[in-house]
């Protein structure tokens, strides 16, 4: 074992003063019991030994004096030559030399002690921190199987409805950890616990625990500031129920994909713009309420996971079910709904109304999906929905607008896009990237092109279409199709 440098005894201890007692006891502590025990031996002059409360040695100087120091540590009264110290769970006896004054025997037993105390608290800590980092892994396994209830049972019952996942990877994943860890202390037995923090694979996790009406909870700015020191790319969910933690956890992993090196990237994020902000929210969850009146939790769980992944196989991976189930449920919720869900503005309608906030009061009355208008009168009326519309779109040039526009009524799919515009599909996938470098917004996020079909297809003209994209010939363009 390595122990480290240690001042050498010197041949007579009578000149050594108090401040180097102290400092030499202190640093053999730095390394370890064994360590101390030595330096304490060596001070006095003669031998020193730990002995724990069931009799068994715990490191002695040298090692020859063990079966004494037990003896001694038994038996204290018959004893009396050997200075003897007892403290919780141990027992300390230092043999002096006969030439070591009885004051500085009784400064190194006093300053061992002390030390060894702090030791047993720092391993303590160290073994309660490793304990709550283990528990933090346990709930996050809890939340991805589906499992809310155990989870709140950890929990200790908190009154935690939400979570809002952050995902983040890069080199530094540990040492960003132990930095978070370090400044946050997250801990299980607070009453109402604010986070997990966890290393899943390669990546560091943070999912904040908050009520229905939080967004992101107090975890961004500090996450957003580990990021930046640590150079790591992350990916941020939007605020999802207990129990969508699965869909909340790809949401975030897809965000992450999108973002740069010290950056986060939010699957939802508009800023100002979100018709969450944008729209009344009062108005908002009315109109929701209302129009996911008929569904059940399950098929309510099913549709947002459905809408937000972008697919029935995603879904299914994330509800952990078939494909088939998956497409069954669908089609049910499609006739309690009275809703074509294959159509891109009622799904795009359909994920703005399960990321409404609550409604206050239950609602009973019933509302039906109409994708004209594209945003529902209920919600903005004409003029305000044409404003918010423009003013999201305005970087784009016709082109680009066009091209965007039929990229989102094909719910992302590049090749049929593609085909129906007469690009090829690497030029249509260059125009997608200055489309989501012009806005700012990554494309690859259900949420956001869900806003920005809806956008796209309120201020839509007839000259909107693909038959009147511009031609400019070269190999920039396919040639016009008869």
């Amino acid at each position: 074992m390595k122990t480290g440098s240690v001042d050498p005894a010197p041949a007579s201890l009578v000149e050594v003063t108090r401040y180097q007692v102290v400092r030499r006891l202190t640093r053999a502590a730095a390394y370890s019991d064994d360590q101390l025990i030595a330096e304490a031996a060596a001070l006095a002059e003669g031998w020193a030994v730990l002995v724990d409360l069931t009799g068994g040695v715990v490191c002695s100087a040298p090692h020859a004096a063990g079966p004494e120091g037990v003896r001694a540590a038994t038996h204290p009264q018959l004893h009396p030559n050997l200075t003897i110290r007892k403290m919780a769970g141990a027992v300390l006896v230092i043999a002096p030399g006969t030439a070591s004054p009885a004051s500085r025997i009784g400064l190194v037993a006093r300053t061992t002690v002390d030390l060894l105390r702090m030791r047993a608290r720092v391993r303590r800590a160290e073994e309660t921190h490793h304990a709550e980092q283990r528990l933090h892994t346990a709930v996050l396994h809890l939340l991805l199987g589906g499992q809310p209830h155990l989870a709140t049972d950890v929990l200790g019952g908190a009154a935690v409805t939400h979570a809002t996942v952050f995902r983040l990877a890069g080199q530094s994943v540990h040492t960003a950890y132990q930095t978070y860890w370090r400044t946050v202390q997250p801990s299980m037995s607070l009453a109402n616990p604010r986070m997990l923090v966890c290393v899943e694979g390669h990546e560091l996790v943070i999912i904040a625990l908050h009520g229905v009406g939080h967004d992101r909870h107090s975890a961004h700015p500090l996450v957003t500031r580990i990021a930046d020191r640590h150079h790591l790319t992350g990916g941020i969910s939007d605020p999802l129920p207990l129990d969508m933690v699965a869909a909340a956890w790809a949401e975030a992993g897809n965000a992450r994909h999108g973002a740069t090196v010290g950056r986060l990237a939010s699957a939802a994020y508009l800023g100002s713009q979100t018709l969450l902000r944008v729209v009344p929210a009062h108005r908002l969850a009315a109109w929701s309420a209302a129009l996911l009146h008929p569904l059940d939790r399950e098929q309510h769980r099913t549709l947002e996971t459905y809408l937000r992944s972008g697919s029935a196989q995603a879904a299914a991976s994330v509800l952990d079910v078939c494909d088939g189930t998956v497409r069954t449920r669908l089609r049910g919720i499609g006739n309690l709904l009275a809703a074509d869900l294959d159509n891109p503005t009622v799904q795009a309608q359909l994920l703005l109304a399960v990321r409404a906030p609550a409604a206050p009061v239950r609602i009973s009355s019933s509302a039906h999906l109409v994708p004209d208008p594209p945003l529902p009168t209920d919600l903005l009326n004409p003029d305000d929905a044409h404003r918010w519309a423009s003013a999201l779109l305005e970087p784009l040039d016709q082109p680009l607008r066009i091209a965007l526009r039929c990229w989102l009524q094909h719910r992302g799919r590049t090749a049929p896009a593609a085909a129906d515009l007469s690009l090829s599909r690497s030029t249509l996938t260059d125009w997608l990237s200055k489309c989501g470098r012009a806005l700012s917004l990554d494309l690859s996020s259900a949420t956001v092109r869900s806003e920005l079909h809806l956008a796209a297809e309120t201020i839509a003209t007839p000259d909107d279409a693909p038959a009147q994209l511009p031609r400019r010939g070269g190999r920039t363009y396919r040639e016009q199709r008869a």
